[in-house]
């Protein structure tokens, strides 16, 4: 089972010393660079370290933009000892959960960006819901969905 845990002073390192398989450093950025972010978006954001069996195996930021506003993720990766176990979509689950949960404003829309020669990883937002918003910055396409009327990965109705 994968769990979300907030990136803090006992975890960071472990955070740094994930890795992308080669060619996957055009698709995401590595958590240095993202952590960095996290600090100076502190009031309105959270990393977290994706672990399983108690191993961090990823990391993703949830960020909130309150002049849209809307929910963004971003910087979602998974170890490239740690890819094709589906760790990756558990965590997008929990992150969904996460955000259901509104813990900076109460917008129902969630955002995200996908690097378009990564199929891999739009199969997998497309999967839970996320569609193509039309907007494109260079590689990079928008993907969204809704949380309202969007089924919890248990089934239950929210």
């Amino acid at each position: 089972m994968v769990e979300l845990k907030a990136i803090t002073e006992d975890n960071f390192l472990d955070a740094f010393a994930l890795s992308l398989a080669p060619g996957q450093e055009a698709f995401v950025s590595h958590p240095v660079r993202s952590l960095a972010q996290a600090y100076v978006y502190r009031d309105q954001c959270q990393p977290f370290g994706i672990y399983a069996d108690g191993k961090m195996v990823g990391y993703v930021l949830v960020i909130y933009d309150y002049d849209i506003p809307e929910y963004d993720i971003w910087h979602m990766m998974i170890d490239c000892s740690e890819q094709r176990r589906g760790y990756g979509a558990e965590a997008l689950d929990r992150v969904i959960g996460y955000i259901r949960m509104k813990p900076f404003g109460d917008s129902d829309r969630v955002a995200l960006t996908c690097n378009r020669r990564n199929p891999v990883a739009r199969k997998l937002y497309e999967s839970r819901g996320f569609s193509p918003t039309g907007a494109e910055d260079e590689d990079e396409i928008e993907l969204a969905l809704t949380l309202a009327g969007l089924s919890p990965p248990d089934g239950t109705k929210q």
